[in-house]
């Protein structure tokens, strides 16, 4: 069985629309995953139910084979991380090091091991200079690292990420990859909702459209790109790179990488 399961899940905001139909997924530990589709799709509203911010009013939402409807929202997020798109829904102490030690501190875990976990977490996300820093005296894209590195710091083993990428300059998604590579080396689930067609192509394998409340397919990049009537029902494009191949005639070039090698 599948560490993260959905089956056949359906949410309602109202009496009359679905936002989310009849999804069903299967997800390992280990993986990074890319949840991706327009506004209104669905995407939010299902990994939400993965941490039981919301609860499926049909179907179920399995965790290690447990029903999460049985399962606290505080309990849940020890195991199911969810970085919110805009950091300061998330931000509330004095400095960066408060920040991150949080949660820990909740867990009553020892001085020893938070202090650990802080800064391990902390030097991955670049910020070990800052843990004196008032949050919001750092920049926005910086402030997202600040999410980032308090969910790391505890150890869930699924972690979720909306929209990663927004606000960040070039070396700041570098940083995001190196970031996600390191997670799934550890085992971790990584689950990211982007928009970011160039994020998706150049980090993850296992890639899930929606569109009109329903998963419409998964699969690899390659898979997905390629598939005309998909990104036309789902109001996708390719990220750029893959368009410029395509007019030279790469058509199954997705990234620079790929491109040189087909032009070589």
């Amino acid at each position: 069985m599948s560490y993260l399961s959905l089956q056949d899940v359906c949410y309602s905001y109202d009496d009359e629309h679905n936002a989310v139909e009849n999804v069903s997924l299967d997800l390992e530990l280990g993986e990074a995953v890319a949840i991706i589709g327009q506004n209104g799709a669905g995407k939010t509203t299902t990994v939400k139910m993965m941490n039981g911010l919301i609860r499926p009013s049909k179907g179920r939402v399995l965790l290690d084979g447990n029903d999460t409807n049985g399962i606290s929202v505080a309990k849940l997020s020890q195991h199911v991380g969810y970085v919110f798109q805009n950091p300061d829904e998330q931000i509330f102490q004095d400095s960066v090091e408060k920040e991150i030690a949080f949660s820990l501190k909740k867990q009553k875990l020892s001085p020893v091991e938070i202090d650990t976990r802080v800064k391990d977490a902390a030097t991955l996300c670049h910020l070990d200079k800052k843990l004196d820093e008032h949050p919001y005296n750092l920049p926005y894209s910086q402030r997202k690292f600040v999410t980032i590195a308090a969910i790391i710091a505890m150890d869930p083993e699924i972690m979720i990420f909306d929209e990663p990428t927004a606000g960040q300059d070039h070396s700041s998604i570098v940083r995001l990859n190196k970031i996600i590579k390191k997670l799934t080396s550890m085992n971790k689930l990584v689950i990211t909702i982007t928009h970011d067609m160039s994020f998706v192509v150049n980090n993850f394998e296992h890639v899930i459209v929606f569109a009109q409340a329903h998963k419409q397919k998964e699969g690899s990049p390659a898979e997905i790109f390629s598939d005309e009537a998909l990104l036309r029902k789902s109001k996708l494009e390719p990220p750029v790179i893959a368009q410029l191949a395509q007019k030279l005639g790469f058509d199954e070039a997705l990234t620079i990488e790929d491109l040189v090698r087909a032009v070589n």
